[in-house]
């Protein structure tokens, strides 16, 4: 009997030691590449596939430090793409959507653990930020926000009023229908995506006062097309983000980085890890 303890004793140290190396390998591989987690709604009564709750999101966030993950502003996510280095096992968390409950839930939990973020904002909900079903946030709250810890949170472009699809059509793709039932002419589709990211870079810059603060872009519903971009290019963003599941490597290009979905209340603290550990790559040298 003891023999047989014993031997299931050292098998199990060998199962440990085993998955430890695995971990330390994948760990040591883990380097000039940033996870970029994409949440939208952090809400302790709202329930849906997006929405987290405050305690799975302050877990989440705690876990992975635990795991020696380091959370990088997006300032410090360009400069890398730029050719700057990141430090090992790097993430970048980012919000769409531009509610009020980044305000409300998500920010004290990132002040509180020192995490930066940023959040893609609907511009046009500015105006009015209590009309949505889900309501925004106000000009005053990220002006509050900018302002308490310059450089750790930021808020950029998910379009001014084009999150929405006619039928399966996205609107920065169009074309769409006009108001008077005639459908877009390609031309037409093409000024309206350039007005509306205009405009959404200006009410942007307006928030920070500066004519080059919104440089980067979420694409409504991860979707987008080689005009989109260009559109993106001649309005001064240089940086924009899909919804593509994979890690954030300078092989993507500037306007296709992708992100890995965290922001699903099924995603427990330990799944997220795995998630990440699982698409880490193996970058050659930056030169």
């Amino acid at each position: 009997m003891i023999k047989k303890v014993l031997a299931a004793l050292l098998l199990a140290a060998i199962l440990i030691g085993a998955l430890d190396a695995w971990s330390y390998k994948d760990a040591l591989r883990y380097r000039d590449q940033v996870a970029v987690l994409m949440y939208h709604h952090v809400h302790d009564t709202d329930q849906s596939s997006s929405t987290v709750s405050t305690a799975l999101f302050r877990d989440q966030l705690n876990y992975l430090k635990s795991k020696g993950y380091h959370f990088i502003s997006l300032d410090e996510f360009k400069q890398f793409y730029d050719g700057g280095s990141v430090p090992d096992k790097a993430v970048l968390v980012t919000f769409d959507d531009g509610y009020k409950s980044f305000y409300d839930y998500a920010y004290p939990i990132l002040k509180e653990l020192d995490v930066p973020a940023v959040n893609f904002v609907v511009t046009k909900d500015l105006d009015d930020p209590l009309a949505p079903s889900i309501p925004a946030l106000s000009r005053d709250q990220i002006r509050q926000m900018l302002s308490e810890r310059p450089g750790r949170y930021d808020f950029q472009c998910h379009s001014n009023n084009l999150h929405f699809k006619e039928g399966k059509t996205a609107a920065i793709t169009g074309p769409l229908t006009r108001e008077d039932g005639a459908p877009e002419t390609p031309e037409q589709a093409v000024a309206r995506v350039a007005a509306d990211t205009k405009a959404c870079a200006q009410r942007l810059n307006e928030l920070y006062g500066s004519d080059h603060a919104a440089d980067s872009y979420a694409y409504p519903f991860g979707i987008h097309s080689k005009t989109a971009q260009d559109l993106l290019t001649q309005a001064g963003f240089r940086y924009a983000f899909t919804i593509v599941n994979e890690m954030a490597t300078r092989a993507n290009p500037k306007l296709e980085i992708p992100r890995i979905n965290a922001g699903n209340p099924a995603i427990r603290p330990e799944l997220l890890d795995k998630q990440i550990m699982l698409r880490v790559q193996s970058i050659k040298p930056f030169p």
